[in-house]
């Protein structure tokens, strides 16, 4: 008998840099951690936490409350030549062409969306995985990246689609590594324009032009059981 889950009335989704906000790091942390042992996943490179150190990576947290605990999230690490991305440190070992797909287009702005999580809470609501995805694009063009990277799990992979991310076949077995272990697959994955993300879904795409225009907004969805969900947006750098 499956466990009654309570309905979220309010999301808030709120962006910002690692290196500014410990305490919100460490909910992440917590978070990313428990949902990752869940499914047995010990060895798993965005679960490493020296990024709370990095000034080049930028978090979004999800709460139900305003600051309380976190129910889901994910990151942006920005390429800058000196931290690998994570999927470099995943994958670079597998396909070294990698580190030349990052390096030619580092210049320009490029990084990596990792790390996205969903807590039993808001999993299956059809609202987490897919409008964090749409807040971390969005975010990327507010931070003047042009090109986003991703390693992204089965469970992922439509959504990453609908999103705009394009199947990296140049590089693992058409794009695809046995990771994180032998047994699971993940899909290496691009945004070649992250301005006008031309092979994003009609939909979707209108919803991250939508916040990256207005990074401070609320809107209201229905999840997939039919109750009104409000989904906070604060994407600003403060």
């Amino acid at each position: 008998m499956e466990e009654h889950k309570p309905h979220i009335e309010n999301l808030y989704f709120k962006a910002f840099r690692a290196i500014d906000d410990r305490a919100l790091c460490m909910k992440f942390i917590e978070g990313h951690t428990h949902v990752l042992e869940i499914f047995g996943i010990t060895k798993i490179t965005s679960a490493k936490i020296d990024w709370v150190l990095n000034p080049n990576v930028y978090v979004i947290l999800v709460t139900a409350e305003e600051d309380g605990r976190a129910l889901a999230g994910s990151r942006i690490h920005v390429a800058d030549g000196k931290t690998l991305l994570p999927i470099e440190e995943a994958v670079g070992e597998l396909d070294e062409r990698i580190f030349n797909m990052v390096e030619e287009r580092r210049m320009d702005g490029t990084g990596e969306l990792c790390g996205l999580w969903n807590s039993w809470e808001i999993a299956g609501l059809g609202i987490g995985s897919m409008q964090l995805s749409i807040a971390c694009v969005a975010y990327a063009g507010l931070i003047k990246l042009n090109t986003l990277f991703g390693l992204c799990a089965p469970a992922t992979y439509r959504n990453s689609i609908r999103g705009g991310f394009r199947v990296i076949k140049e590089i693992g077995i058409n794009g695809k590594f046995y990771y994180p272990k032998e047994d699971l697959t993940a899909t290496s994955i691009l945004i070649d324009d992250i301005e006008n993300l031309p092979l994003t879904y009609d939909d979707v795409k209108a919803d991250i032009m939508t916040l990256r225009n207005n990074p401070i907004s609320t809107r209201q969805i229905l999840s997939k059981n039919g109750e009104p969900v409000n989904l906070h947006f604060d994407l600003t750098l403060k």
